[in-house]
């Protein structure tokens, strides 16, 4: 074993010599090389055919100039990026972000866990992932439109349904894919439903798919908790974020009988002793496009902390919901001691590894993003098999199907976190089982 675990510390080395100044990439690989000892024991044919190796370097990598005109005539340049990054399960599948901080490395390290992630849901899709370091926040509609129809314009040559299937992430919402999906039927002189996912419920879109990752992380929690025979009932809440995955796990959280108190934004945090009022904030956030302080101008009684902590509220249920690294090793020590007894991650990444630690010698149910947050993407691989059958499914019947890939990836993390010694560990039971179903495809189609 000590054997194994030195050849995967020299391919991690081999990792940081070929991608330098990568660190959010860096860190996702290790996270998962961590989980792998016990399995390349067991199977060393992977290291024969130098399956991790060829995980971690992805299978394509497009980085193109995007052009566009702001309205004031005046001509920006941003640049786009598109990593396919495994397609041994099926066409690349995975978010663009348009974000400021996007760089090739926050790309690839969210290419890197998507391929674990869809491969966690048990439907044929791969990964990959995309994005610009254009900012959509105070953009008007029409500037918005002109970088869309640029971002495309390189983009279209590059995806389709049984090739690449890109969906929203941050700064991508329906707006941005409408333009996008425009774009693409113009220059393709084609309506290809199946070639992004995330689309508008009149023109091919997928009922639950807005609500999904909020939905999912929070049906991921309820099994964790079950699993303790214990339940969402009572339960004081946090989720950090405002945006889309935020607002539909409050949703959920508040279906299941818990009660969220408090949430944020890149300004502040909000906190409602009483519970938030879920109605307000989607009006705040989904309408307006206002900031979440503006919160305490209809509950007075609420607390608004600029530039607060998130954590350092005391609950029993935390569900980090806005970006990578937010919860750090302080933060995570905080929620234990305050009480913290689950933490289901909808966004990616948003644990550092020092905080993973942490929770997992606290014992606590710890529900890694690739699991959590899976919802996401599985509704959008539903929202191609709709596509595919020109079908169009109720909210009911899809968020059944969202319900049970979920309570599937929860007990297959659990079974497997156990059969590898480690039971309650699903950082180890998600990082395993994604791994070895992708593995085993990669060895049966040959070298490629």
């Amino acid at each position: 074993m000590a054997q194994v675990d030195a050849k995967i510390e020299t391919m991690y080395q081999e990792v940081l010599k070929r991608n330098p100044g990568e660190t959010e990439f860096h860190q996702a690989v290790l996270e998962v090389l961590e989980s792998l000892g016990p399995v390349v024991a067991k199977h060393p044919e992977y290291l024969e055919r130098r399956i991790i190796e060829r995980i971690c370097e992805p299978e394509r990598q497009i980085i193109f100039r995007v052009p566009w005109q702001d309205d004031k005539g005046k001509v920006q340049i941003n640049r786009g990026f598109r990593v396919e990054f495994n397609s041994s399960l099926g066409p690349y599948k995975g978010g663009l972000r348009f974000h400021p901080s996007v760089y090739l490395g926050i790309i690839k390290f969210l290419g890197f866990e998507q391929c674990f992630k869809n491969s966690l849901t048990g439907l044929p899709i791969g990964g990959g992932k995309g994005g610009s370091d254009f900012d959509p926040k105070g953009k008007s509609d029409d500037e918005v439109m002109r970088f869309c129809q640029s971002f495309m314009t390189e983009l279209y040559r590059h995806i389709g349904e049984h090739t690449d299937v890109p969906a929203g992430d941050i700064g991508v919402g329906g707006r941005e894919i409408g333009y996008m999906f425009g774009q693409y039927k113009r220059i393709t002189n084609r309506y290809e439903p199946g070639v992004l996912t995330g689309k508008g419920l009149t023109w091919g879109g997928s009922l639950v798919r807005t609500e999904a990752t909020g939905y999912g992380a929070t049906f991921f929690v309820n099994e964790m908790l079950k699993a303790r025979k214990d339940s969402f009932d009572g339960k004081t809440c946090l989720v950090s974020g405002s945006g889309n995955v935020a607002i539909y796990t409050i949703e959920k959280i508040h279906q299941l009988g818990g009660k969220c108190v408090a949430c944020s934004d890149s300004n502040g945090v909000i906190y409602d002793e009483k519970g938030l009022d879920l109605d307000l904030i989607k009006q705040l956030k989904e309408v307006e496009r206002r900031r979440i302080e503006d919160y305490t101008k209809t509950h007075k009684h609420a607390k608004y902390i600029a530039k607060g902590n998130i954590w350092d509220i005391p609950c029993q249920v935390a569900m980090p919901s806005a970006t990578q690294n937010e919860i750090n090793g302080k933060d995570a020590a905080t929620l234990v001691k305050n009480g913290c007894i689950a933490v289901g991650e909808g966004a990616n990444m948003p644990t550092t590894p020092e905080g993973v630690k942490i929770f997992l010698d606290a014992k606590i149910a710890y529900g890694p993003g690739k699991a959590a947050n899976a919802g996401g993407v599985a509704t959008s691989a539903l929202e191609m098999q709709q596509n595919a059958g020109r079908d169009s499914w109720t909210f009911e019947f899809t968020e059944k199907k969202l319900e049970d890939i979920m309570i599937n990836i929860h007990r297959n993390c659990f079974d497997t976190a156990a059969e590898y010694g480690a039971p309650g560990n699903y950082v180890l039971g998600a990082n395993i089982c994604g791994f070895i179903k992708i593995a085993n495809a990669m060895v049966a189609h040959g070298l490629v």
